[in-house]
């Protein structure tokens, strides 16, 4: 086994902090390992030692393995311009734009840079942790697809999937997704597990064996919610960090949201600071 593929259930379920999690576990094993994801969709990025550009996620996973962040780990970053058009970063470069009626069967030239760069990951490292991008049930992008189960079916990767009880129906959505891949995709589901969890485990646990039942594979954990663990998000979820209550006097802040911002995780250093409460608004003039 060259790697490891860390799906989800859907964006946000925590696949980057699972990943990052991997990667600093089998470091601290010894086991040189490197971090990927073949596609990130997000306008905020991190450069690296030599000018390449790539997702703050991998980045941040690279540093979890105690590795230098690289290009090869982020191949290919997608920043939106638009509803309809996104720039391409290819390797750490800019390659150009890719529009939306492009995105299902376009981006043939796209997988092979990806898959060219997991290869030369996969020669250097003892393991490379891949990180998915929203779903691999998303089934009508499957056929072009190199992030989710596109890149595990070339790599014979077995897949983790990952999936966030706090927003409710997780077990429903873990067994969703296995339904929906095809007979040679789930031959690669290798488990499951449930992350951001609050209470008594044991509560949890009939529901859990049920899966384990249905599904044919194991859950292999129970992550609990950590609310002070903070890592860099992609763009439309980045700001549900920053909703933190303040009690009594402190300063509160408010960010004018943009159709498009890059890097509007910059604001994460001001919301994580002790007695700031951080607002997001569409109102300029709003009294905070």
């Amino acid at each position: 086994m060259s790697g490891l593929l860390v799906a989800g259930t859907t964006s946000d379920a925590g696949k980057s902090l699972v990943t990052a999690g991997i990667c600093r576990w089998l470091a601290r094993r010894g086991i040189r390992v490197a971090p990927f994801k073949a596609q990130n969709m997000s306008n905020n990025s991190m450069v690296c030692g030599d000018g390449a550009e790539i997702g703050r996620a991998q980045w941040v996973q690279a540093r979890a393995a105690g590795v230098e962040p690289e290009a090869a780990m982020n191949p290919v970053l997608l920043k939106p311009g638009s509803d309809r058009r996104s720039h391409v970063v290819a390797l750490g470069k800019p390659f150009g734009t890719l529009e939306a009626g492009e995105y299902a069967t376009g981006r043939a030239g796209l997988a092979e840079i990806a898959f060219g760069a997991y290869e030369d990951l996969s020669a250097r490292y003892d393991v490379v942790v891949c990180e998915g991008a929203g779903s691999p049930a998303e089934i009508n992008l499957r056929g072009g697809d190199y992030v989710n189960m596109g890149l595990a079916r070339r790599f014979g990767l077995p897949v983790l999937v990952v999936g966030d009880i706090d927003r409710g129906g997780v077990l429903a959505a873990m067994f969703g997704t296995l339904a929906l891949l095809s007979a040679e995709d789930q031959a690669l589901v290798a488990g499951w597990v449930v992350n951001k969890f609050r209470g008594d485990v044991g509560l949890l646990r009939p529901g859990l064996d049920s899966l384990e039942k249905v599904a044919g594979r194991p859950v292999l954990g129970v992550l609990p919610w950590l609310d002070r663990v903070w890592i860099d998000s992609e763009d439309a979820l980045a700001v549900a960090g920053w909703r933190r209550e303040t009690h009594g006097p402190g300063l509160r802040v408010a960010v004018v949201r943009f159709p498009r911002a890059s890097n509007a995780t910059d604001v994460d250093a001001l919301a994580a600071e002790p007695g700031v409460t951080v607002t997001l608004t569409a109102d300029p003039d709003v009294v905070v």
